[in-house]
């Protein structure tokens, strides 16, 4: 028996996948449906969307394209470099990182229109599910929540062009075939996964690759670069001062030319299986070295430390889909007070696919050329002191030697 919902507000790209769900829910649920495209920085045109969703029926009104790039970069992505997150040692979470701000979104949209439950399309094998829900819960916690693919027989890519012809739901002709691969983009990032990378040994075919040039093809001489970094966030690239979300492509736009920020990857998902992926962050990949380089002179040693231990656990959280936790949001005050002289600038050195920082400054830099120079530091540091200092170090040590002796 399903649910009596009279309203619901379905994560809608305008694809195949979502256009055959919005009828779906209009079908099987009965209710109206308002449809919610966000602009992430994704590269595609949105406002076909809009069409196709008024062609299947939705009121005008009902239906929100929201560009959403400053928001996502400066209230999602930033606060996440500022963390250093990097999922099991490698993944700088593109997808990840954009769920949180769609599922808030969709339920400010769901009390806007006066819905009672939402929706979205991610399969009950993957992360996102759990992302989007987790979310959504959060934020409101009696909302009703339907993921057509735990719940229709639509389980092929044959099964759902055959529903959508039934339907009069048009279907471009690249969906026809069998797709080679899915993709998810938003400004951060683009991932591919799925068939022809299903085999973990097989290497990624060219054409997977949409956003970086193959290192091999990029340019034969290197290119020098500068980021400017205010309390832990860049704030301009080669001294022209941007806004995040423009901050953000600019970097993309030089990690594209020169190759930066392929990884392929083996993962381990939440819901328990491993997946292969495809990753390409060129801008993330630069900013997060150079984040890297300007902590190196303006933390100090304990704070640095501590905050590569908190790392992996604040990108569990995020990978996880606990964006909206308070353990995350703990971790984040302590991050965020770690980065009020994280200032500075960057210089790095963009090469066939490396990043290579050849320079940092700061006004707050607690690097002291005087302490440890090789030459004569007219006393600025004892070199006496360390006699004691490795006494007290050795102490126990001897002791644990001596007895085992």
């Amino acid at each position: 028996m399903r649910e009596d919902i009279n309203k619901v507000v379905l994560a809608y790209s305008g694809g195949l996948d979502t256009s055959v769900i919005l009828k779906w829910l209009q079908q099987n649920y009965g209710c109206e449906v308002v449809t919610f495209t966000a602009d992430l920085g994704q590269g595609e045109e949105l406002e076909p969307a809009r069409a196709k969703a008024e062609m299947m029926g939705v009121k005008p009104e009902h239906i929100f394209i929201d560009d959403l790039r400053e928001e996502f970069v400066s209230d999602y992505v930033f606060p996440m470099m500022r963390a250093n997150a990097l999922y099991e040692g490698l993944y700088l979470l593109g997808t990840s990182i954009a769920r949180p701000l769609i599922a808030k979104r969709q339920i400010e949209i769901a009390r806007e229109v006066g819905a009672d439950a939402v929706s979205h399309g991610a399969t009950g094998k993957g992360n996102d599910q759990v992302r989007f829900e987790l979310g959504y819960y959060a934020l409101a916690p009696d909302i009703k929540v339907i993921a057509p693919w735990r719940e229709w027989d639509l389980t092929s890519r044959t099964k759902l062009i055959e529903f959508a012809e039934a339907h009069q739901i048009p279907v471009s002709k690249d969906k026809r075939g069998e797709a080679p691969f899915s993709t998810d983009a938003n400004l951060l990032h683009t991932s591919s996964e799925g068939l022809v990378l299903e085999d973990p040994w097989a290497e990624v075919p060219d054409y997977v690759y949409s956003r970086t040039l193959s290192p091999e093809d990029a340019p034969d001489a290197s290119e020098s670069i500068t980021i400017d970094f205010e309390r832990g966030d860049p704030v301009a690239v080669n001294g022209e001062g941007l806004s995040p979300a423009s901050l953000l492509a600019r970097l993309n736009d030089l990690g594209r030319t020169h190759g930066i920020g392929r990884l392929d990857l083996v993962e381990n998902r939440f819901v328990g299986m491993k997946s292969r992926g495809m990753y390409e962050t060129p801008g993330g990949t630069i900013l997060h070295l150079a984040h890297r380089a300007i902590e190196q002179l303006t933390l100090d040693r304990g704070a640095a430390h501590l905050k590569d231990e908190l790392a992996p656990r604040y990108a569990e959280l995020l990978y996880n889909g606990f964006w909206f936790s308070p353990e995350r949001e703990m971790l984040q005050a302590a991050i965020d007070h770690s980065q009020t002289k994280v200032a500075g600038t960057v210089r790095l050195k963009l090469y066939k696919g490396g990043v290579h920082v050849t320079g940092r400054k700061s006004p707050y830099s607690l690097y002291s050329e005087k302490v440890v120079t090789f030459e004569d530091d007219q006393g600025a540091y004892d070199q006496r002191d360390a006699a004691g200092f490795i006494k007290l170090q050795a102490l126990r040590l001897r002791l644990l030697g001596r007895r085992d002796r």
